[in-house]
């Protein structure tokens, strides 16, 4: 019994320097990913008619790069930032261990299956739980990158049924500006430029509000933080 004992007690104490070691490499890949954006980007957030205070949120942004998330979760205060999770498309996270690692563990993202024949679960329920486990949210409403020349790409519904679900939770618009010139699609050297983060005020659904008319408000309070030279004639 005894050598049992000790023999339980020294799996213990591996399994414990092995979480360690992990939370570790985690805070560590954290903080060299948003130094390294901060770095390539002079990133500056800008809170106007919102505080950078803990606070549940879900907020959604324009989204022109593959790097949008990744400035958003940037800049917000580390106990901000560790409890925000963005939601991004299992196909690009899950296609190697290295992007599994950054994806799950780091972000610890809520991975969504794009595509509906695959899916074994529903992705506003994917973001429910999310939010009811205390996380905050960041999303893009326009459902894929804006490679064109409007300001914006009609919202999905996504963001109607998420504000249905949850009406309490504030619905935050964030304009990331200048991203897309730093990342330009087809590129994979960054081109350094300064890079701004606009936090709105919050949007709340209001009762039997249509969706076309809640999309249309949320569209409109999004498009009010985006600086002249990012709103299409």
């Amino acid at each position: 019994m005894p050598g049992t004992l000790s023999w339980q007690a020294g799996r213990n104490d591996k399994k414990t320097g092995s979480a360690v070691i992990h939370s570790l490499l985690v805070w560590l890949v954290g903080e060299c990913i948003a130094l390294f954006a901060r770095l390539i980007t002079a990133v500056r957030a800008i809170w106007d008619g919102i505080e950078p205070v803990p606070h549940q949120r879900v907020y959604f942004a324009n989204h022109t790069s593959n790097g949008d998330f990744v400035l958003i979760w940037t800049v917000l205060p580390p106990a901000m930032r560790s409890r925000t999770r963005p939601v991004a498309a299992a196909d690009y996270w899950l296609t190697s261990g290295l992007r599994k690692f950054i994806g799950q563990a780091v972000f610890r993202a809520v991975l969504i299956d794009r595509n509906p024949e695959t899916r074994t679960m529903d992705p506003i329920t994917q973001m429910v739980e999310a939010l009811d486990t205390g996380a905050s949210l960041i999303l893009f409403p326009e459902g894929t990158r804006n490679t064109t020349q409007a300001s914006l790409l009609p919202f999905k519904s996504g963001l109607f049924h998420l504000a249905t679900a949850r009406p309490d939770v504030d619905l935050v618009p964030v304009w990331i500006s200048n991203l897309n010139h730093v990342m330009p699609k087809g590129e994979t050297v960054p081109v350094p430029l300064i890079c701004t983060v606009g936090f709105g005020v919050p949007v709340h659904i209001e009762p039997d509000e249509p969706k076309e008319a809640f999309l249309e408000r949320a569209q409109t309070a999004l498009l009010a933080l985006a600086p002249a030279k990012d709103t299409a004639p």
